[in-house]
């Protein structure tokens, strides 16, 4: 299995012959507004797409999206619109945003809204995982979303997270599954007033403590009103002892797991075009 970190929140999972996009954000820098009012109005996002990503797109077989209303083009915008539309590639996705990407074009397979049933996915079984993106008022005006669990025979189990702040839905989830692998946002994204919306430094600390499997964290570094960076996301892991588990991928870079095995060492990957984890 392999998990190629494209940009934000939009990665690439390989199951075999299978390649799962994640929440595409596929605009231009600078193609998109700014998501704050005040202070420093940086239009997004603040990088470009890796050069690798055109030909990572190409073997695209199916996409997730965790939520894409009220404007959250840094999981749906209209450039990965239109490109899933004319591949006509199957979209899973929450009941809810079923009818928004169905007028869109997009080839949508929606879930179940139970939590706890699993739908068949890859030969194995794929489940929603409750969100709250932000709290308070602002949390009202957020769309939450969902987060999904994967389980493929003879790979790694997977919890792509999505947006979410560590709940105590999170940590009794991660308690109970352990999932082997999980994906977190840490950019710890706010606005111009409220708290935290996703996780940042403190609580992707603690959600690695709580678990034991490996913890891949993104949503870094391409938006404006995501203050964390990798490198001090980094230091704080290895001050907190967990570096061991915590990856914080340059966008472009490839983590591979060898069947069931975690990787031993601990990266932060470099800025390349694409690098690889052992898995020793």
């Amino acid at each position: 299995m392999k998990i190629r970190q494209i940009r934000n929140a939009t990665i690439i999972l390989e199951f075999g012959s299978h390649r799962i996009l994640v929440d595409p954000m596929l605009a231009s820098k600078g193609a998109l507004p700014p998501l704050r009012l005040f202070g420093a109005r940086l239009r997004n996002p603040l990088v470009d797409l890796p050069e690798s990503a055109a030909n990572a797109l190409d073997s695209v077989t199916h996409c997730l999206i965790t939520h894409c209303q009220k404007g959250h083009f840094d999981h749906l915008d209209r450039a990965a619109s239109r490109w899933l539309r004319e591949k006509q590639i199957p979209v899973i996705c929450t009941p809810r945003d079923a009818p928004y990407l169905a007028v869109r074009g997009l080839n949508i397979h929606p879930l179940s809204d139970d939590h706890e049933q699993a739908a068949p996915f890859l030969g194995g079984t794929i489940r929603t995982v409750k969100c709250t993106h932000g709290e308070g008022l602002i949390g009202k005006l957020m769309e939450h979303g969902v987060g999904y669990f994967i389980e493929v025979p003879g790979e790694p189990s997977v919890y792509l997270s999505g947006d979410t702040i560590l709940t105590q839905v999170v940590q009794d989830f991660v308690l109970r599954h352990q999932p082997q692998i999980s994906v977190v946002p840490a950019g710890g994204a706010h606005f111009d007033f409220g708290g935290e919306i996703i996780m940042g430094i403190d609580e992707v600390i603690k959600f690695t403590k709580m678990s034991k499997g490996t913890v891949v964290a993104n949503h870094l570094e391409a938006l404006g009103h995501c203050p964390v960076t990798r490198s001090d996301l980094a230091a704080a892991a290895k001050l907190a002892g967990v570096v061991s588990r915590l990856y914080i991928p340059a966008d472009g870079a490839i983590l591979e797991i060898c069947g069931m095995e975690m990787p031993r060492n601990s990266v932060r990957f470099p800025d390349l075009d694409k690098a690889t984890a052992s898995c020793t």
